[in-house]
């Protein structure tokens, strides 16, 4: 149970070998340098589940590297869900020559934004949007 005033971080799914207390050092780290606070459940799934997730949600049918669903609550704080393709991850590590571990908490910090509002526009761009920018400042205190 996190103390008085600190977020709340829940992590589970398939193992990915980056640890849980990492992850949730990770989404921590962001909601504390946003001065916001929430309660973030961070899920990893396959490549199937997280086709099924982004056709049942977003209209997709494929699999994403991560969804994230912001949910507010009825006495005003924030809550979100943040799902993570293992699968993905890896494959976007190969294309980018990263290791899988920093493009999974890439896309943990990444989601986390997403659940705090920032967002960036589709396509090439994104990789020069502010919440891009932010992502990867965040990222290099994780890695």
């Amino acid at each position: 149970m996190p103390a008085a005033g600190e977020s709340e971080v829940v992590v589970s799914g398939i193992a990915t070998g980056v640890p849980d207390r990492t992850v949730r050092v990770a989404v921590r780290q962001v909601l504390r340098r946003e001065r916001r606070q929430a309660r973030i459940a961070v899920t990893f799934v396959g490549k199937r589940q997280m086709r099924l997730l982004n056709a049942e949600y977003l209209r997709h049918d494929r699999p994403t590297d991560v969804l994230s669903f912001p949910l507010l609550q009825p006495d005003g704080s924030l809550a979100g869900d943040i799902y993570v393709c293992r699968y993905m991850a890896a494959r976007n590590a190969r294309l980018h020559r990263a290791p899988v571990r920093e493009e999974l908490l890439r896309l943990v910090v990444h989601g986390t934004l997403h659940v705090l509002g920032w967002d960036h526009p589709a396509g090439a761009s994104r990789n020069r949007s502010a919440m891009w920018r932010r992502q990867e400042r965040y990222l290099a205190g994780c890695v």
